[in-house]
């Protein structure tokens, strides 16, 4: 039988990677897991009634597009966040998690050529992996354009050659930045804005960590192109109750667009998509309305900045997050840092060239270990010190 070849040069995913590194060796210590984004703040007591009160719901078939409920949220909570109103029956769209629609997105927006050639998607590098795989689906090039400390973390796209650019129809941006928390600024969404027009490509932005910060809320990329007066279907919004809410399980996510986007992806979805349960659409209608909860979560990650300073304090190459609850840590090798820090401290953390393309050498991951925040405070200041000890004394 003959497999399609597609997907046959894929790397395994980060996270068998790192069991294939570590688990056939023995923890050197008790286990503290800082790896996964996975946030273990406590999400609202309130949503477990929401979701009961709502059960009958799991008899039927939930609505594809998201119920005029959850739309209503979703429009409200953009209107509050960015300064843009949106109709919440042709500019958004309920998605099940942000990974489904940045995958569908590219699915059913990105166009077969590109000035007659095989299209480019541009992707940040480190990056989430599903924009590698969307890109390879729709048959497109992915181009990876490094984020580091030279360029603040964020890709320069307007450095690319021209060729490429006149090739490029999506550019995937994700800011607040994972892993690095680097945090794309007014003036840097309205350069990367005025780069597409130019070149006449859509922009996918990621927003997934934009609740999460130190001081100021992260500029918004729907906030700047209304202030540009861009065509609003140039840009497409992603963004979740993942890590706003650390309700990762609920798989709530919304893409927000033009008309003619939605509609699009909406199509598509209806063909292949897979809804959220009706009850869970109820509880996310009322957790995106809800913004108390999310002041008291990003209080908790802003205590966890501080230790991770004070820990850090003096280390060469520590850059303090601007947002997220990722530590983008330089050392000299990720794997062999991973794999030391596993059998002498038992610590878990995730090495950046798993999350980053390049050979040996160039690859802009390689010198970095990723390390989540999301442990409870007292475990997450005692797996740091006890990182910092293992690697930097």
């Amino acid at each position: 039988m003959k497999f399609p070849e597609r997907f046959s040069n894929l790397p395994a995913y980060a996270f068998p990677r790192l069991r294939a590194l570590l688990d056939h060796h023995q923890p050197g210590g008790d286990v503290i897991h800082m790896t996964i984004g996975e946030p273990k703040h406590d999400f609202p007591a309130w949503v477990t009634d929401v979701i009961m009160e709502n059960a009958a719901g799991f008899q039927g078939y939930p609505q594809n597009e998201g119920t005029p409920e959850l739309r209503g949220a979703i429009t409200d909570w953009i209107a509050r966040r960015y300064g843009v109103t949106m109709d919440p029956e042709i500019n958004v769209m309920a998605l099940n998690g942000t990974r489904e629609g940045l995958y569908n997105a590219a699915m059913a927006l990105c166009p077969e050529q590109k000035n007659g050639q095989k299209p480019v998607i541009l992707c940040p590098n480190p990056f989430y992996q599903v924009y590698m795989v969307a890109s390879i689906s729709v048959g497109a090039e992915p181009v990876f354009v490094p984020a580091t400390a030279a360029t603040g973390h964020l890709p320069d796209y307007a450095g690319l050659p021209e060729d490429v650019l006149n090739r490029t129809a999506v550019a995937y941006i994700c800011s607040p930045a994972n892993p690095q928390g680097a945090v794309a600024s007014r003036d840097y969404w309205a350069e990367l804005i005025q780069l597409a027009e130019k070149y006449d490509f859509r922009i996918f932005a990621d927003e997934c960590y934009s609740e999460i910060y130190r001081d100021e809320a992260p500029a918004g990329v729907l906030t700047v192109a209304q202030e540009l007066g861009a065509d609003p279907e140039r840009i497409t919004l992603f963004n979740s109750l993942s890590k706003r809410s650390n309700l990762a399980g609920l798989r709530s996510g919304l893409i927000a667009g033009g008309p003619e986007t939605i509609k699009r992806v909406k199509l598509l979805r209806s063909y292949a998509g897979a809804p959220l349960p009706a009850p869970l659409q109820a509880a996310a209608a009322k957790v995106w309305v809800d913004e108390v909860h999310v002041a008291e979560n990003r209080a908790l990650y802003q205590e966890k900045y501080t230790i991770a300073d004070e820990v850090f304090a003096g280390v060469q190459g520590y850059m303090p997050p601007e947002a997220g609850f990722f530590l983008w840590l330089p050392v000299e090798d990720g794997e062999e840092t991973a794999l030391k820090l596993w059998q002498e401290t038992g610590v878990r953390v995730l090495p950046g060239a798993y999350l980053s393309q390049g050979d040996p050498g160039q690859n802009p991951g390689e010198q970095f270990i990723r390390v989540a925040m999301v442990a409870p405070k007292t475990e997450m200041k005692r797996g740091l010190i006890t990182l910092r000890d293992c690697i930097y004394s």
